[in-house]
């Protein structure tokens, strides 16, 4: 099975760009989607149904904000919205999807950049979802988490670690997070393919960044030990351009 996650940063200025063209060459199995900022009434849904995906949107409930989708092409056995929190809820930020060898998450974890309520919020959020990830794998041991995360775990997935040493998505606490979360017994997958630094899945809109490389690696698939022997590949398309992310790709044995 080839799984994708992309945030699309709305996904009808990604549609304008050529998203569903893209989705014609057939790129991956699942494609999880976040930041969609659309309602499905808002979409076209025959475009995607034509090319033989399933949809699964979990908007927020305000409008043009947040929210997270699935097009998949093999469908699961069941669908879970949301995860009870209700504030993570009610801004769309985590879709389940059960497929027959493992359980997938697609999450869009909050942003701190906005300033300190968000940022506390966001640790909340954190600490939530830890907890939430604890009771599920008791039930479900092989899981896959992919969506943005909006943190870099390491100095190699940000283009500049000392200047952005006190910038939300690169905090100690944040990163310390990411430890916790890979020792708790995920696998960073693209990180087991590739050790190469200067790879990255956002780069900001500003001076150039994008053309310049100077990223950050905040989207990510990441896996429970049990399907680590199932891995098969897993890279970064930077070349995609319909958003200020680019897809992350995972192809496991399913």
């Amino acid at each position: 099975m080839r799984i994708i996650t992309y945030n699309v940063n709305g996904i009808r200025a990604a549609i304008k760009k050529g998203f569903v063209d893209w989705l014609a060459t057939d790129p991956a199995d699942v494609i999880c989607l976040q930041e969609i900022k659309a309602h499905p009434e808002n979409v076209d849904g025959s475009l995607v149904e034509q090319l033989g995906y399933h949809q699964y949107w979990y908007p927020a409930r305000k409008r043009g904000y947040s929210g997270v989708a699935v097009f998949t092409k093999t469908a699961p056995l069941k669908v879970y919205y949301g995860n009870g929190n209700t504030q993570s809820d009610e801004e769309g930020r985590l879709i389940r999807l059960d497929f027959p060898r493992f359980s997938l998450i697609n999450a869009y974890f909050p942003s701190g950049t906005t300033g300190e309520i968000r940022q506390c919020y966001k640790y909340l959020w954190l600490e939530q979802f830890m907890g939430y990830l604890s009771e599920l794998r008791r039930e479900v041991p092989r899981l896959i988490v992919c969506g943005d995360y909006n943190i870099c775990h390491k100095a190699i997935d940000i283009h500049d670690p000392i200047r952005n040493k006190n910038s939300s998505g690169f905090l100690p606490e944040e990163r310390r997070w990411m430890d916790e979360f890979f020792a708790a017994g995920f696998v960073d997958t693209f990180r087991h393919f590739n050790t190469e630094p200067h790879q990255y899945s956002w780069w900001s809109y500003r001076a150039n960044a994008r053309n310049n490389n100077k990223g950050w690696r905040i989207d990510y698939i990441n896996a429970t030990e049990p399907l680590k022997d199932q891995l098969r590949s897993a890279r970064i398309l930077p070349e995609v351009r319909h958003s200020d992310h680019c897809p992350v790709y995972l192809e496991l044995n399913s």
